[in-house]
C-alpha cells in the first residue's frame, strides 16, 4: 500500500509538471491583459505600454494594457487580478505603491505578499523634487530655510497616498526636521496643476510627468533623487549636490500574477520579460522616460519586495502616518 501511495503521489506530481509545461509551451494562445490600476497617461501606464508592445512582438501573441483605475493605491485593479485564474492571461503591472498599501489602509481585500505571484522587477527611475515657479529659493537648501522661517506658508503634495513621491517627501521632511502638511491628490495631473499655480510648494514626482514641465519653466526643479545626475536632464542636480547627503530613492515597477501560477509558466514569463526590458530599443525608450530597465528572477523580485516593504514601513512609522 505504501508503494502504491508513493507511486500515486509521484504520478500526480509528474502529471502536474506536464500540465504546467504544456501550458507554458502553448502560451499565449489568446489575449493577455496587463492590468494597470491607474488611468492612461501616467508613469505606470507608460511602462506598461512599452512592455506590452514588445511582449507581443517577442511571443507572437497579443499583450494589451487594461486600465482599471480606482481605489487608493490601485486597489481596484489589484483586486481584479487577485480574482483572476492563475493562467497568465491576467497580470498586474504596477508601481511600488502596491506594496505600501498594507501600511496605509486598514482593510484591503488581498495580501500583497501571499495573494500574488511575483514575476519580475521591470524598471526603476528617480523622481524630480520640484517647487512652484514663484518660489524664490534657488535650491533645496534655500527652500528649507524659507519653510523653517514661515512654516504656515508652505504645503507639500503627493500624487497619491503611499506613492514613491509620497515616501520621498516624507523622507525629505524627516531629514530636514519639518512638520509640513502633505496633501494627497488623486493623480499627478491635478497635483502638478496646483504646483504650477502655486497652491502647493513641494512635490516629488516621476520624470515622465514632471520633466517636460521643468524644462519648459512651468515648475522649478530642485533636484533628482538618484545618487547621480540623469542623462536626459543633466542640468538638474542630485539631492546630494543640493545639501541632502546619502539620499537615493525612486519609483519602481514590476509584474505580478495571481497566486498559484504554475512554476513553469512563471519562469517562462519571467525569462521573456527580462529579454524584453533588456532589448536595446526598449531600454532606450524607457531611458527617454527617465527609467532604467531592470529584470529579475521571480525569487529575486520576491526578496526585493520584502526589503522595500521594510523600508517603507520604517518611513511611515517615522512620519507617524496612521492607516486610513
Amino acid at each position: 500500500m505504501k508503494r502504491i501511495g508513493a507511486a500515486f503521489v509521484l504520478a500526480a506530481a509528474l502529471a502536474g509538471l506536464s500540465m504546467s509545461s504544456a501550458m507554458a509551451d502553448k502560451y499565449p494562445s489568446r489575449t493577455v491583459s496587463l492590468v494597470v490600476p491607474y488611468p492612461a497617461g501616467g508613469s505606470v501606464d507608460g511602462v506598461a505600454r512599452i512592455v506590452a508592445q514588445k511582449m507581443s512582438e517577442v511571443t507572437g501573441g497579443n499583450f494589451i494594457v487594461e486600465n482599471r483605475a480606482g481605489g487608493a493605491g490601485g486597489i481596484v485593479g489589484a483586486s481584479y487580478v487577485v480574482k483572476a485564474a492563475p493562467d497568465g492571461y491576467t497580470l498586474l503591472l504596477t508601481a511600488s505603491i502596491h506594496v505600501v498599501t498594507p501600511f496605509l489602509h486598514k482593510a484591503i481585500p488581498y495580501n500583497v505578499v501571499t495573494d500574488f505571484t511575483p514575476v519580475s522587477l521591470l524598471a526603476s527611475g528617480p523622481l524630480i523634487v520640484s517647487t512652484a515657479p514663484n518660489v524664490e529659493a534657488k535650491n533645496l537648501k534655500e527652500f528649507f530655510e524659507l519653510v523653517r522661517k514661515s512654516p504656515d506658508k508652505y504645503t507639500f503634495a503627493t500624487s497619491s497616498f503611499g506613492s514613491a513621491g509620497h515616501m520621498a517627501i516624507e523622507l525629505l521632511k524627516r531629514d530636514a526636521d519639518l512638520k509640513t502638511l502633505v496633501i494627497a491628490y488623486k493623480g499627478a495631473a491635478p497635483m502638478l496643476n496646483d504646483l504650477m499655480g502655486g497652491q502647493v510648494q513641494l512635490v516629488a514626482d516621476p520624470m515622465l510627468s514632471s520633466l517636460p514641465l521643468a524644462q519648459s519653466g512651468k515648475i522649478k526643479a530642485f533636484a533628482v533623487t538618484s545618487m547621480k545626475r540623469v542623462a536626459i536632464a543633466p542640468e538638474i542636480p542630485t539631492l546630494a549636490e543640493s545639501g541632502v547627503k546619502g539620499f537615493d530613492f525612486g519609483s519602481w515597477y514590476g509584474l505580478w500574477g495571481p497566486k498559484d501560477m504554475p512554476a513553469e509558466l512563471t519562469k517562462m514569463l519571467q525569462e521573456t520579460l527580462v529579454k524584453v526590458v533588456n532589448d536595446p530599443a526598449v531600454k532606450e525608450r524607457l531611458a527617454t522616460l527617465g527609467f532604467e530597465a531592470k529584470g529579475s528572477t521571480s525569487a529575486e523580485f520576491a526578496d526585493y519586495i520584502k526589503s522595500e516593504m521594510t523600508k517603507y514601513e520604517d518611513i511611515i512609522k517615522a512620519a507617524d502616518i496612521k492607516p486610513q
